[in-house]
């Protein structure tokens, strides 16, 4: 039988540091079973040790019927708004721990990095770095500051990762805080699939896309956000006024949809649709944002409901994944 594989999944880890500076992010232990992910003196979120108890983890993979996960860092932690040498010393800490996570069941816990990405020359070091101690690829913020994802130094990095054959998966994050969206979550509800549609766009507009290698394989969280959605809209601008949406880019934003993987975190049948439209059976991979409660549990529940041939259930539970993961070491047997 073939394995289903989540590639979006969070970690926070145990024995997290405070490192003393104010707004840096530590790890407040409330109980064996609870802790306060805090930003200084100030709480950001409570988890429970679903973040770090692999035991627990692979409890709860058990129960939904997944048998891999990719355990990404949870973004709050990328430290982009420090300097490089302190952002690089977070980066080193987090994927240490991380790793003292996934070995616990090494066949079942893929590890993503992260890296110090305002920094070109500090993130491909640290990207090389963590890939030779057992990280399967990277996990990036969908911006660094007012710098997109079409900044050069951020394709430069890009091109290591395909050239190094490193799958990347892009978390939004760091959306902008308005009076008009502090209430009902709705920075979560609208501000991140908006940075992602807005990161999406950056990449196409721009001809990014053009220039990076089509074996790059890169991953979107949450559905690719609004793209999807919307892509007819930016298509016909480019069409309609190419002096201004069109002239750096090669081809109109839904031509690139099939460059990218995007997970299936989007809780109806008809978003899933969307998505298999647009971007393409081969593109959709299963991901449920665990262990966070905007996540789906169990995991795969919407795959495994959706009228889709047995074929496309099959790709977006194991094929997909497959081949956004590449052949790397760690993958269980039976699964290549």
């Amino acid at each position: 039988m073939s394995p289903v594989i989540d590639v979006h999944t969070h970690v926070v880890p145990p024995g997290w540091p405070d490192l003393g500076a104010p707004g840096d992010p530590w790890l407040r232990m409330d109980s064996t079973t609870a802790a306060t992910i805090m930003l200084g003196d100030r709480e950001f979120r409570q988890i429970t040790d679903a973040c770090w108890n692999a035991d627990t983890r692979l409890a709860d993979m058990d129960a939904d019927g997944v048998d891999v996960q990719v355990v990404l860092p949870t973004p709050v932690f990328f430290g982009y708004d420090r300097v490089p040498a302190d952002a690089a010393r977070i980066a080193a800490i987090f994927n240490d721990l991380t790793l003292d996570i996934t070995a616990q069941a090494p066949d079942r816990l893929l590890p993503f990095c992260q890296v110090p990405l305002q920094d070109l020359e500090a993130a491909v070091a640290e990207l090389d770095r963590c890939i030779a101690n057992g990280h399967q690829g990277v996990e990036i913020g969908n911006h660094v500051g007012d710098r997109d994802l079409d900044d050069e130094a951020v394709l430069s990095f890009l091109m290591h990762c395909a050239d190094h054959d490193v799958p990347v998966f892009v978390h939004p994050w760091d959306m902008t805080s308005a009076s008009r969206t502090d209430r009902w979550m709705l920075e979560w509800l609208v501000g991140m699939p908006a940075e992602t549609h807005l990161s999406l766009l950056h990449l196409a507009l721009s001809g990014a896309f053009d220039r990076l290698p089509t074996r790059l394989r890169l991953g979107f969280a949450h559905g690719g956000g609004s793209f999807a959605y919307w892509a007819g809209r930016a298509d016909n601008a480019w069409h309609q006024r190419r002096d201004l949406v069109g002239a750096d880019s090669e081809h109109p934003p839904s031509a690139y949809a099939e460059r990218v993987y995007v997970d299936s975190v989007v809780f109806t049948e008809t978003a899933l649709r969307v998505l298999l439209d647009v971007h393409g059976n081969d593109r959709i991979v299963l991901g449920s944002d665990y262990p966070y409660p905007l996540g789906e549990r169990p995991a795969g529940a919407l795959v495994r409901a959706a009228e889709v041939s047995s074929d496309v259930r099959e790709q977006i539970l194991t094929g997909n994944a497959l081949r956004f993961l590449g052949e790397g070491p760690a993958l269980p047997r039976g699964t290549r």
